[in-house]
């Protein structure tokens, strides 16, 4: 057995409120700024009564229960509520469209759903098709909709401790990842993977008992639920939630909150740097900025001249259990390193035959683990893709990098088809799997183009059916119909024919040289 045990998000959250019941756990500021912090023994609390409420209307141990939820106390008591009694959480992007919420809800055969206005009409719109969705639960309004109100699950009396409740080892959660498939795959992962996660944050990134941890990035990403809210249940500090990033505002908002860490990726560092500067900038209690997604060398110097604090550079993924390397928080980083492998990990890189490279050799990063413990668990009904992807217990990130000859890692390029924008993951297979539903378009390509603020841009090469014609709105618009709106086409170039190899395949390196040029 590991360092965690068998232990469960709910033993943690137990531990934490005995050790510090009126310690502040969880603080959320919504979008009209208005603050609201709970207590370990308040957040306690509204767990047990969720997971009480979630109980009596017939959700059990792993049954699918879909989360569209902005950053909000209700969606920590949902997600917690559900791992109390076994459940198992399914995140959703609250910019999916449709399509995209009927695919998650299907694929992850999902009993239920809690929501909030704003999306509760796109659940209306495809709940004709989805009849093992019993449950709809509205979150954070009076108006339960036909459905049931969220408030009103948090009126039962807690749920005490089940001795049949979940093992270290069950599924508490499916995360779905943007890939190299036309359909997000559905990571799963345990409460083993996510206590070893929150564990890694503290360690690698340094952090003390009590610290207070905010973030802006979305609690639907692993990132945030992982890097802030179980990094602060697991030193018992303060987790503070911002419900809408907005870069007038947040660094304001962090030296209010006096957090001690924060998470950011690249657009969140450049669109701070893009702010006037104060003179109070660099005055805050920060003392770890937790960073991934490289910016220029002449941003993070100035990012870390004008804030007074240096950005502690790291590599993860979701079917790693998160965090895989990071910067030394007192040693050299060797920056744009990702930094040494965090605590337990080995980290290798290979080429395609599986054999290591030496120092310098640009491969595919691998990292070792145990599934449902270090590693996922698997992908949700997808073995074939599981056995591929976790080999001899390895992970095949398919991500390519490199050492050097102190063992500092370096990313060099993406899961092959992924664009990274704003911090979103966008499959180009998904975004062309959209634009093939058009009658019109006969072939689609789409890549990543260089973005000065968003870090990437998702461009489509289009051609039409003979004797059509379109329009680059006409194939916008189509697309917004289908998929999110950050993985709609910025650019959209309609060409008579696209590159293609001896032996038929569209040559997308010649497209990316040729967006790259312009």
């Amino acid at each position: 057995m590991d360092m965690v045990g068998n232990r469960t998000l709910s033993d943690l959250l137990v531990e934490r409120t005995r050790r510090h019941p009126e310690r502040p756990a969880l603080v959320v500021e919504d979008r009209a700024g208005e603050v609201t912090g709970y207590s370990y023994d308040e957040l306690l609390d509204a767990v047990r009564r969720a997971a009480a409420g979630l109980s009596e209307l017939g959700i059990g141990p792993g049954d699918a229960v879909v989360l569209q939820l902005r950053n909000s106390a209700e969606f920590v008591f949902a997600w917690l509520g559900l791992a109390w009694l076994g459940a198992v959480s399914v995140p959703s992007n609250v910019a999916n469209a449709a399509a995209e919420l009927t695919y998650l809800a299907e694929f992850s055969e999902a009993v239920g759903y809690i929501t909030e206005p704003d999306y509760a009409g796109t659940f209306d719109e495809i709940l004709p098709g989805l009849p093992r969705m019993r449950h709809r639960i509205l979150a954070r309004t009076a108006d339960a909709g036909g459905g049931v109100l969220f408030d009103d699950l948090l009126k039962h009396p807690p749920l005490p401790p089940d001795s049949s409740a979940p093992g270290a080892e069950q599924v508490l959660e499916m995360i779905f990842t943007s890939g190299t498939t036309a359909r997000p795959k559905a990571v799963m992962l345990t409460h083993a993977n996510l206590l070893w996660a929150g564990e890694r944050v503290v360690r690698g990134a340094a952090l003390a008992e009590g610290d207070r941890l905010i973030t802006a990035l979305p609690m639907f990403h692993i990132n945030a639920q992982e890097i802030t809210e179980l990094a602060a249940l697991t030193v018992g500090g303060t987790a503070v939630l911002v419900e809408e990033y907005r870069a007038s505002k947040f660094w304001s908002q962090l030296r209010r909150h006096r957090a001690n860490a924060v998470s950011l990726v690249a657009m969140q560092v450049r669109t701070l740097l893009a702010q006037p500067e104060t003179n109070g900038d660099a005055e805050h209690e920060l003392r770890r900025v937790i960073y991934a997604i490289n910016v220029s060398d002449s941003e993070k110097e100035e990012f870390e001249r004008r804030f007074g604090v240096e950005l502690c550079n790291g590599y993860g993924l979701s079917e790693g259990g998160t965090v895989v390397t990071f910067a030394p928080p007192f040693g050299d980083k060797r920056w744009p390193s990702i930094g040494l492998p965090n605590g337990d990990r080995q980290v290798r890189i290979v080429d395609e035959l599986g054999q290591d490279l030496p120092p310098g050799g640009v491969g595919e990063i691998i990292v070792s683990g145990v599934p449902g413990r270090t590693l996922m668990k698997g992908y949700f009904k997808d073995p074939a893709a599981t056995a591929a992807a976790m080999r001899d217990g390895w992970l095949y990130t398919g991500d390519f990098g490199y050492l050097d000859e102190k063992g500092y890692a370096y990313f060099v390029d993406r899961k092959k088809d992924l664009i990274k924008r704003a911090g979103e993951n966008v499959s180009a297979s998904e975004v062309e799997f959209a634009l093939s539903e058009h009658p019109s378009i006969a072939e689609a390509a789409v890549v990543g183009a260089p973005d000065p603020i968003r870090d990437e841009e998702v461009v489509a090469f289009v051609v039409a059916v003979q004797g059509a014609e379109l329009t680059v709105e006409e194939i916008q618009e189509h697309c917004r119909s289908r998929i999110a709106s950050f993985k709609v086409p910025t650019t959209v170039h309609i060409v008579p024919e696209l590159p293609k190899t001896s032996i038929g395949k569209i040559e997308k390196k010649v497209l990316r040289q040729r967006v790259a040029s312009v």
